[in-house]
């Protein structure tokens, strides 16, 4: 399989596969192919892991796209943003937000990813129920808004406010920490908890949380009493 990224704002991804070779996706991500292209709807990996998917925000299906013969797919992003491209191997697993899984090839095992920490989940921001990608292959990841990445060593901590991490290597740990402070917690305007990434492990960080944008244009909508 070939790639290339295209595109600043809305970025797509398009791949080129040959005769018998497979990616797999989230509903309504493919944006255009060639004729030879056949998809198939599956819930890869049983009904177990179709569920996990959709309680992680994603569809209960993945469709398959196979090439017969020397094929062209093209994979979109839904946000302006980026799109990340991960090598998955065993050992080098992924976790990325709900959402973020966008294509990979076939070989990629797509799953449910549960904090640890029970506060991690309910209060840091990512949601109790995060994606992991495992298997062998390599993976394309939605970011919203400008992907600033960090290594962190063993033991080193980053604070990162709610919604902004986007994907971190399964090395890493989350945790949430409370701000401190009343008057920090009422006018601070950051709300009552950060999440705090413990290396070690690569993060990325995302500049636009598209929660956070929604949030920035809801007064400008038109309310249903008016």
């Amino acid at each position: 399989m070939e790639y290339k990224i295209e595109g600043s704002a809305f970025p797509v991804v398009i791949c080129t596969l040959q005769n018998g070779e497979t990616m797999i996706t989230e509903s309504g991500a493919m944006a255009w192919m060639t004729p030879n292209m056949v998809m198939e709807t599956t819930s890869r990996g049983g009904i177990g892991k179709a569920l996990g998917r959709m309680f992680a925000g994603e569809s209960l299906f993945l469709n398959r796209y196979t090439a017969r013969g020397t094929g062209l797919i093209a994979f979109a992003s839904s946000f302006p943003g980026e799109i990340l491209t991960f090598d998955i191997m065993p050992g080098k697993d992924l976790i990325v937000q709900k959402t973020g899984f966008l294509a990979a090839e076939e070989g990629v095992d797509l799953s449910i990813y549960f904090q640890k920490r029970l506060g991690a989940g309910l209060f840091g921001g990512e949601g109790f129920i995060l994606q992991k990608l495992s298997g062998q292959g390599k993976a394309f990841v939605e970011v919203d808004g400008f992907c600033k990445v960090y290594d962190l060593k063993a033991g080193e901590k980053l604070i990162l406010d709610t919604g902004y991490l986007a994907a971190m290597e399964s090395t890493c740990s989350m945790d949430i920490k409370q701000v401190s402070g009343l008057k920090n917690i009422v006018f601070g305007g950051e709300g009552l908890f950060n999440t705090e990434i413990t290396g070690p492990g690569k993060i990325y960080i995302q500049t636009q949380p598209i929660n956070n944008l929604a949030s920035v244009l809801r007064p400008y909508f038109p309310s249903s009493s008016s």
